[in-house]
């Protein structure tokens, strides 16, 4: 959803910069600077894959990928293609195999469940995957309880 301002109806820029007035400052000092107005752009709230689940994830596609002869790259093909589907396009090249989906587009749980493909790949050529390991060690703390 967009919302189009106009430059001459800076009391709806106000009225906006009242409700989030974290951002009231940025965005007064871009609706003046803009010559035609300004858009604001409303989209749904996107829980975004981690650092961590990608750095989980290549390291092992990295890992299986040796295992099975396979470049990282060819395996991160693969493991996409099992997950989320492919297809085969037609090009200058003859026809290609390629994923419905990238890594890049997925949210959160959807890389989740990229992980949850290559643990499950992984597992049907015998190669282990250890499940990740928990941001915070339990006996961290232990030292304080007794």
């Amino acid at each position: 959803m967009e919302i189009k301002i106009p430059k001459d109806d800076d009391a709806l820029v106000h009225v906006i910069s009242l409700a989030f007035p974290d951002q009231a400052v940025d965005l007064m000092q871009l609706f003046q600077s803009a010559k035609n107005g300004i858009t604001i752009e409303i989209l749904p709230t996107k829980k975004e894959q981690t650092d961590s689940q990608r750095n989980y994830y290549w390291k092992w596609v990295r890992e299986f990928a040796k295992f099975t002869g396979n470049t990282p790259d060819e395996m991160h093909d693969h493991i996409l293609g099992e997950c989320y589907g492919t297809e085969f396009v037609d090009t200058f090249l003859g026809f290609k195999k390629r994923p419905q989906k990238r890594s890049s587009d997925a949210d959160r749980d959807e890389y989740s469940e990229l992980i949850e493909t290559l643990i499950r790949v992984a597992a049907f050529f015998e190669f282990v995957v250890p499940p990740p390991k928990k941001r915070s060690d339990p006996n961290k703390w232990e030292h304080l309880i007794k």
